[in-house]
């Protein structure tokens, strides 16, 4: 299991056990934003991974699990879910083979993936 995986797999593990999620009338926890911007990220590694060889949905399957643990709204799945396909849809428009953009573009967002999910888990987890 890479880092970005083991990453989000413990951040929907500390969602599932510890993170607080939004108060009643609320529509958003304070993680959002960092978790919406993660659902892009992986998004977009689900689609340049698969462009570049990888076989399967295990990019689709950390996104299953987060919304899982999340347990979130109608409204604020909607939101991750279009979050997702941004990411995917975004890369989609660009790239039609893997090449060493798209290479490096997997890199860097494996690292900000992993870094917002450990953050998301330091500054909310308990």
């Amino acid at each position: 299991m890479n880092r970005l995986a083991r990453a989000i797999a413990v951040c929907c593990t500390a969602s599932l056990l510890s993170l607080a999620p939004p108060t009643a009338g609320a529509t958003q926890a304070p993680y959002d934003k960092q978790l919406m911007r993660l659902a892009e990220i992986l998004g977009s590694v689900h689609f340049l991974r698969r462009l570049c060889g990888e076989e399967g949905e295990a990019w689709r399957g950390q996104m299953e699990a987060l919304l899982e643990a999340e347990a979130p709204t109608d409204e604020r799945r909607a939101q991750l879910v279009a979050s997702f396909n941004h990411g995917y849809r975004s890369f989609a428009n660009i790239y039609t083979q893997c090449t060493e953009h798209a290479v490096a573009a997997i890199e860097r967002y494996m690292a900000e993936g992993e870094e917002l999910a450990s953050d998301i888990v330091l500054h909310y987890g308990n």
